[in-house]
């Protein structure tokens, strides 16, 4: 297939690839063809090989979306954060970096809706910047995806040693039980997935939900201790704690520790951008999902930490030992809080919630591989049989290859293989903040094609309320902290070059360079160059889309007219929210 020098196709006379095989290229239907009993499917027959379908409901959408980024970052992680910076701290980096989160699924959103595409989000980038900029960004989240899923095993593993520790069962029999688990669910089709996943993700939501009740009753002084705490521990020992250095200074380092360990805490958020290429209807359902990440981050979030500074102070003794345990109800700051309440009946509740966490977390995980990798495929990026598909759209090559390097999470079972694989986490965990700067880059780029090629703001079914002034903001900030989200190492620092700490330094901004190089690759090998907002390719797939979203119409007149549509019971309850 030949490109022009900036990297577009070349286009007929409707603005479609004209040279595009099948399954890169989703056949538009004319003004007088009928639309497809399944317009979610690829339109050439020859193509079905290849073809996700859209299996993905309202309400799964929703839920996955609404639980995609809730795991042990959130459950787990703040009791570190909150033990490093202080309440305050907390509260403030958590809202930082939740504005950036939103403006991210925001522009996510938009360009979503325009074209919901196979490959999440990595085609806009190829579309609107450059093909290298996809490349990379799809090469580097499957491989972020390749190493999250078995540590997400490796987790599930250590929360059974809860209940059943290692000297009775070698932890490599759990993570064999659950990779096998997790591969049977995604090979059994996107609608068993998605159902999987909204009861997983329900049973998320309402545990946090559970505890932020919980510790608004703590605070009100409803535990067994009645202690009232409010605003106690925000004056003693006060809002912020200081971290490697003293006073303002020491203050300051505090918070902007907090931000990246919440960046990392909400990453994941995305995974609303994979499900587009299998969702029903998606021109409505992803921005009502896009919609519904304000309220998560607020309330899951930001709220949530609120009240855990209200209920632990940053140097209780509980806390500084609870975050020296690894993926378990003990590691919890919210268990901090009920241990110091002098409740006695909840960690073996919470632990099962959290073994629930990781393990939804794996089963998402695998899937996002899964469908990188047939993405990349799609798009010539990956072997061709990568992109193969069953007959309900199951990228099995794709997800036998993605299970098969899962494989390393077996590295654990040996103490010393847990220190490499360590390494191989913290140099991934970057991978996930280059893949919102690429979101973001793609949206700008979007936004000036939309400009350069004089599309009506009402064809846009979904807007970014920040529009492009708000990702580029947003943009400027996920550089800065990818870029100083390792800074321990620069600060403790000794004049002496031998006690540099060399291993994180290497380990944490490896990814950044690799990322890069990727990209340089790519173009020298490739000779792509970046893509001119007037030839950027806005078209290509959309007819489909469209003639997908007039069935959907459609049918859903036609349940309304016959009376088999939802009850007005769900409409107005679970339907509103879904």
């Amino acid at each position: 297939m030949t490109t022009y020098s900036d990297g577009t196709y070349p286009v007929n006379s409707n603005g479609y690839d004209a040279e595009k095989t099948p399954y890169e290229y989703q056949q538009p239907y004319g003004s007088g063809s009928p639309v497809p009993h399944d317009a979610g499917k690829l339109s050439d027959p020859d193509d079905q090989g290849h073809s996700l379908h859209r299996g993905l409901s309202a309400r799964q959408v929703s839920m996955i979306a609404i639980g995609g980024a809730i795991g042990t970052g959130l459950i787990i992680g703040t009791g570190t954060a909150l033990k490093t910076g202080g309440p305050a701290s907390i509260l403030i980096s958590y809202s930082i970096v939740g504005i950036i989160v939103y403006v991210v699924m925001a522009a996510l959103g938009e360009m979503a809706t325009w074209l919901p595409a196979a490959g999440g989000f990595v085609p806009y980038a190829t579309r609107f910047v450059d093909p290298a900029l996809g490349f990379s960004v799809g090469y580097t989240y499957w491989f972020k995806y390749l190493i999250t899923t078995p540590n997400q095993l490796t987790a599930a593993a250590l929360v059974i040693q809860y209940w059943c520790p290692p000297d009775r069962v070698n932890p490599g029999v759990f993570i064999a039980v659950f990779l096998v688990a997790i591969i049977l669910f995604n090979y059994l089709g996107i609608k068993f997935f998605g159902e999987l996943e909204f009861w997983l993700s329900s049973v998320k939501v309402l545990t946090i939900v559970g505890l932020i009740i919980l510790m608004i009753i703590l605070t009100a002084g409803g535990g067994p201790n009645h202690q009232v705490t409010g605003f106690h521990y925000w004056k003693n020992p006060g809002g912020f704690a200081e971290y490697l250095a003293e006073g303002s200074f020491g203050k300051f380092l505090a918070v902007w520790s907090t931000m990246v360990t919440a960046v990392f805490a909400f990453l994941g958020t995305e995974l609303i951008g994979v499900t587009v290429g299998e969702a029903q209807n998606p021109r409505r359902n992803v921005p009502r999902a896009i919609k519904l990440t304000f309220w998560r981050i607020l309330i899951f979030y930001i709220f949530s930490v609120f009240l855990l500074g209200m209920n632990v102070a940053y140097n209780d003794p509980i806390l500084l030992n609870a975050t020296k345990q690894k993926n378990s109800a003990a590691a919890s700051p919210f268990v901090v809080a009920i241990q110091i309440a002098g409740i006695k009946t909840l960690p073996g509740f919470l632990n099962a919630c959290i073994l629930i966490f990781v393990f939804s977390a794996a089963n998402s995980d695998l899937y996002i591989a899964s469908r990188t990798i047939h993405g990349l495929a799609i798009k010539g990026q990956a072997p061709r049989f990568l992109a193969k598909t069953d007959k309900r759209g199951v990228p099995y090559y794709g997800l036998g290859v993605s299970a098969l390097v899962c494989c390393i999470a077996f590295l654990n079972v040996s103490t010393s293989s847990t220190l490499v694989f360590g390494y191989f986490v913290n140099l991934v965990s970057i991978f996930g903040l280059l893949s919102w700067i690429t979101i973001l880059v793609s949206h700008i780029g979007f936004r000036n094609a939309i400009v350069a090629q004089n599309v009506p703001a009402s064809e846009l079914r979904y807007k970014s309320p920040f529009g492009k002034s708000g990702s580029m903001v947003a943009l400027f900030f996920c550089i800065v902290i990818a870029l100083t989200k390792n800074f321990t190492v620069f600060v403790h620092s000794p004049k002496t070059y031998g006690n540099f700490d060399y291993k994180n330094f290497v380990t944490g901004y490896l990814g950044i360079p690799l990322y890069l190089i990727m990209i340089a690759g790519y173009k020298i090998i490739k000779r792509s160059k970046r893509v001119s907002a007037h030839t950027a390719d806005l078209y290509t797939g959309k007819a489909i889309i469209d003639a997908d979203e007039q069935e959907w119409i459609a049918k859903e007149q036609a349940e309304k007219a016959n009376g088999t549509g939802p009850s007005r019971v769900y409409r107005y309850t679970l339907g509103w929210l879904f």
